[in-house]
């Protein structure tokens, strides 16, 4: 694991935006991916309450997935972002770190316009998929996981949980066989309209990001993720993690660590 600051930084990024805008830690709100739910996080919340007892964190359902109600065959992004800014107010936090795995990407910077950069301390983006302004997850994505959304986004408006060997090597390659049932057990249907809804990012807040790039993901490789993080228009450090796609699964103390570090 290594830290750096970003060869894609962002020149118009204004340090004064990085000083805490009061005492005491932000709330770590944690947000999930395409067929997952927020459950996919607890060997990370585990690690953080193991290593920060007082910490608060939150990890958010997106409508249609775990606890959180919603229509899948409807879903857009905008219901996304409202789902999980009511999730975050409803602890009235004051200041949260927004933190987002894979397809949170296209809700992460709704949701940190909604609650303004005064109450966004920092963003970090785990493998997330970050379209250009105005194009859809389908436009962005590379080998495999094209061409497995693009044939269930052509076939149905929800798709079912991939199968397990598919999961297993797009998201778990290097993981324990306990780790890898726990991906395999966690998967849930998805949404396919989500996936070509053009993303709108033009509220976006200037606010302090942070990348970790997972070196061995075959869901979102790391050229691909380069791309991202260019979409962005930068980011103000890339955090380096050798582990594959689902990093909350397969290095939690290690990511426990680096957002620790950051509040």
């Amino acid at each position: 694991m290594s830290a750096q600051p970003s060869s894609q930084a962002r020149p118009d990024f204004d340090t004064s935006v990085a000083k805490p805008k009061s005492a005491g830690k932000p709330t770590i709100v944690l947000v999930h991916g395409g067929q997952h739910s927020g459950a996919c996080w607890q060997p990370t919340v585990d690690a953080l309450r193991a290593r920060d007892p007082s910490v608060r964190v939150l990890a958010v359902d997106l409508p249609g997935h775990g606890n959180e109600p919603g229509n899948l065959a409807t879903l857009t992004i905008a219901q996304c972002v409202e789902s999980v800014t009511a999730q975050i107010l409803a602890t009235r936090p004051d200041r949260v770190m927004l933190v987002g795995h894979s397809m949170a990407g296209i809700t992460l910077p709704g949701v940190a316009a909604r609650l303004g950069s005064a109450h966004v301390q920092r963003m970090v983006f785990i493998a997330c998929c970050i379209p250009p302004d105005g194009k859809t997850v389908l436009d962005t994505l590379h080998a495999p996981m094209n061409v497995i959304a693009s044939r269930a986004a052509r076939r149905t408006a929800v798709s079912a949980p991939l199968p397990a060997f598919i999961a297993r090597w797009v998201f778990a390659n290097g993981m324990t066989r306990e780790q890898k049932q726990r991906v395999v057990a966690g998967l849930c249907a998805e949404s396919t309209r989500v996936t070509t809804e053009p993303v709108d990012r033009s509220t976006f807040p200037r606010v302090p990001m942070s990348w970790v790039l997972t070196q061995r993901d075959r869901a979102l490789r790391p050229k691909v993720q380069h791309k991202f993080i260019g979409n962005l228009g930068g980011v103000d450090e890339v955090i380096e993690l050798d582990t594959c796609h689902n990093a909350m699964i397969s290095e939690p103390v290690k990511l426990a660590e680096i957002l620790l570090s950051r509040c």
